[in-house]
């Protein structure tokens, strides 16, 4: 068990109402909001590398760079892949790329004529922690 290099998984969602910038407060339009995108990302990095951790052992995100190169309307299916690029210790180092379908969910073609189109792009920094000590030190910091 362990994390290396080239572990990589993908998630997909299809943007709702509720993803969008409007829902988000991140702007005023009914299009895939950058905060969702980025948890998207954030979610793929997750599933990458969880079946090789210990129980005991979690992540928790440290960074990120995001480009968010196309709108993504209610409707489009996107996709997050994410691999992990680099494996420094305990940090953890993904890339990741984000593409809508050929078609938005309920239509049978679509324009896109099969052709993913890349939404988003970027790097997701992630450190290896003990599930249990990180939470102490957590609630810690509360009291």
């Amino acid at each position: 068990m362990g994390v290396a290099a080239g572990q990589r998984a993908s998630v997909s969602a299809v943007v709702a109402d509720a993803d969008t910038a409007i829902e988000a407060g991140s702007g005023d339009v009914p299009v895939l909001a950058t905060p969702r995108l980025l948890a998207l990302a954030e979610a793929a990095t997750v599933a990458a590398i969880a079946p090789h951790l210990a129980p005991s052992l979690t992540s928790v995100g440290t960074s990120a760079s995001l480009e968010h190169r196309r709108a993504s309307p209610v409707g489009a299916e996107v996709v997050v892949e994410a691999e992990l690029t680099e494996v420094d210790g305990r940090r953890l180092v993904f890339s990741f790329i984000a593409r809508e379908g050929g078609h938005r969910a309920g239509e049978s073609g679509g324009d896109g004529g099969g052709e993913d189109r890349v939404v988003g792009a970027g790097t997701v920094e992630r450190v290896l922690v003990d599930r249990q000590a990180f939470l102490a030190r957590a609630v810690g910091h509360r009291a």
